[in-house]
């Protein structure tokens, strides 16, 4: 089979975060899977400005483990690449099935009209653009573009959402569109060593992702002010406008819990492994995510998780392998608190088991090419 990616960025554009890492992961699985021949088309972007670009081109193509990437260059904003348009009828026009991420992003409309005008099955992943909350900005635009999408849908369409709540919000604004849930897979890491717990009792907690106000931190660092451990921290590893963080940092200092945090960039590779397994807590307060990779990646480190419930995550309430709580500050402090008393270290152990079980990349890849193969399979029935 063959199966053509189309997504506005690729690894390594980690500033994006989540998704980035997902599609790039999914693609590594599906390529070892037998019968699979995968290629990827996409930008070079690696920011929002137009001058953040990744230094890797046509070249480098090749050097991904069993795939090509084809990197256009973007010209413009986060991820306009005029090229898309001449690159992507041919490499449609070679793929039994066509895997499309995102939703407002240059090159949706052209790969939707080239999998429209020449027949082929499209699996379309939103990655959260469906769902909404209440800071999300230009609806109006948004209900448009979704309108304009919906017509050009080739008549083999299916949306893939990572989780229940997704597939909700995503047919409100899909109507029409069947949708798939598969959810995002993790690498679960070999641990060798021995994790010291709360060192010197001083509770270390994480936040890790892109900064944004979607992610919450504005309650997270109210919170701080409330938490009644003696000794905490609290690292920030992300990125976002840096006007932005410059109003987190305000925020801090108004709250007098500057001293506490710690705004350390993006991190990847063994510094992102480092930061999860020397934290106790990992804090997600989102107001909305669609999957919420973060905590996926520290369960599967074995580091407990407070999430909000924004986040799909109601399993690390269930399974006792953290805490599901909304994210208003002074229920954050006290989740945050409740977690002192717990032990910790068993806690980790049962959340690798949790990740082991049910969100294993070799199982979550093999489920993704089921969908291909039925979507292909109707489109052959159909023709």
């Amino acid at each position: 089979m063959k199966v053509l990616h189309v997504v506005p960025s690729f690894f390594p554009a980690a500033l994006f975060g989540g998704p980035t890492v997902s599609v790039y992961q999914l693609c590594n699985h599906l390529a070892q899977k037998p019968g699979v021949t995968l290629r990827v088309l996409t930008t070079n972007t690696a920011g929002y400005r137009t001058n953040e670009r990744l230094s890797i081109f046509e070249r480098d193509a090749d050097k991904y483990d069993g795939y090509a990437v084809h990197f256009c260059t973007k010209l413009l904003g986060t991820a306009v690449a005029p090229g898309i348009w001449a690159r992507i009828w041919p490499a449609v026009a070679w793929a039994d099935v066509v895997h499309l991420t995102a939703i407002y992003s240059f090159p949706t409309l052209p790969t939707l009209m080239a999998a429209r005008a020449l027949q082929k099955p499209l699996i379309w992943s939103p990655r959260g653009a469906l769902k909404e909350w209440s800071g999300t900005r230009k609806k109006w635009p948004k209900a448009v573009w979704r309108r304009g999408c919906r017509t050009l849908l080739p008549a083999q369409a299916m949306l893939h959402v990572t989780s229940s709540e997704e597939e909700l919000e995503s047919k409100l604004r899909m109507p029409g569109v069947s949708s798939i849930v598969i959810p995002n897979g993790v690498e679960i890491p070999e641990l060798y060593n021995t994790r010291d717990w709360m060192p010197n009792g001083e509770l270390r907690l994480l936040s890790m992702g892109r900064l944004d106000p979607i992610k919450g931190l504005e309650n997270l660092i109210v919170a701080l002010r409330h938490v009644r451990a003696p000794r905490f921290s609290l690292k920030v590893f992300g990125t976002g406008d840096p006007r932005y963080q410059a109003s987190l940092e305000a925020l801090a200092v108004e709250h007098g819990v500057r001293e506490r945090i710690s705004f350390l960039g993006a991190v990847s590779g063994e510094v992102k492994r480092s930061a999860f397994l020397s934290a106790d807590v990992c804090v997600v307060p989102s107001f909305s995510e669609n999957f919420g990779m973060v905590v996926a990646e520290s369960l599967a480190h074995g580091t407990p998780v407070v999430a909000s419930t924004g986040t799909p995550w109601q399993i690390v309430q269930s399974a006792s392998i953290g805490r599901w709580v909304s994210n208003d500050p002074l229920t954050l402090a006290n989740a945050i608190d409740s977690l002192r008393g717990e032990d910790l270290a068993s806690m980790g152990r049962r959340a690798r088991e949790v990740m082991k079980s049910a969100f294993a990349w070799p199982a979550v890849a093999a489920r993704m090419l089921a969908a291909y193969k039925a979507l292909r399979g109707d489109t052959q029935k159909q023709m």
